[in-house]
């Protein structure tokens, strides 16, 4: 099977021998990728038995915990880096599970489809909900309870001062680069997250 692009760059981001704790890790294709090829110490968590079992059965240590409400069984600085790989909007309390990452770990790697996508504001326009490639559900069979775009995320980043050590917009085929405007041509977006030790200083220019 042919790596995901987006897991590629999250392993590019993730430090050698790094201990990582994966929320929502599904089949656990990451983890192993990290564990293979960079020597991490690795832990998901899943929620789906059809996923959880894929996991387990790929050597992957998977436990059966509900991100909303048991991230609390984790103590603080217990690993080195957490992941969200799309899965944050599908939380029921985004900023809860953001500020949980940063009390496990002192870096978050964060990513989620972006609803400002110009084919899914170009359905909303045409009077339907939007659907993509980073959104494939209907709207009655959707997971997802939240649809953020560029700007809200960066907009509860700062509302709860966490520093934005990296950023990486992605094309609706998880390609990059992307031309000046992320929030219109964006199908996805990838954060590095660092704790709110101190204020956070975001970039001066707005996406459109």
């Amino acid at each position: 099977m042919k790596p995901r692009l987006d897991f590629k760059l999250i392993s590019h981001w993730v430090p050698t021998g790094a201990r990582v704790l994966d929320l929502g890790c599904g089949s656990g294709e990451l983890l192993r990728q990290l564990a293979d090829h960079k020597g991490c110490r690795i832990q998901g968590l899943e929620m789906e038995p059809e996923a959880w079992l894929a996991a387990a059965q790929a050597d992957v240590p998977v436990l059966q915990l509900d991100i909303d409400h048991d991230l609390d069984w984790f103590t603080a600085d217990s690993y080195d880096l957490v992941i969200l790989s799309r899965t944050l909007q599908s939380t029921r309390f985004p900023g809860e599970v953001l500020r949980q990452m940063l009390r496990i770990a002192p870096t978050a790697i964060v990513s989620m489809p972006n609803f400002a996508y110009w084919r899914n504001r170009l359905r909303l326009l045409a009077g339907r909900a939007p659907r993509s490639k980073d959104l494939p559900y209907h709207w009655h069979d959707s997971p997802n309870f939240h649809f953020g775009s560029l700007h809200d995320l960066e907009d509860l980043f700062r509302s709860m001062s966490i520093e934005v050590e990296r950023r990486q917009p992605l094309s609706a085929t998880g390609r990059l680069p992307l031309g000046p405007l992320p929030n219109w041509s964006a199908g996805s977006v990838i954060y590095q997250l660092g704790r709110p030790d101190r204020p956070v200083a975001m970039p001066a220019n707005r996406y459109n």
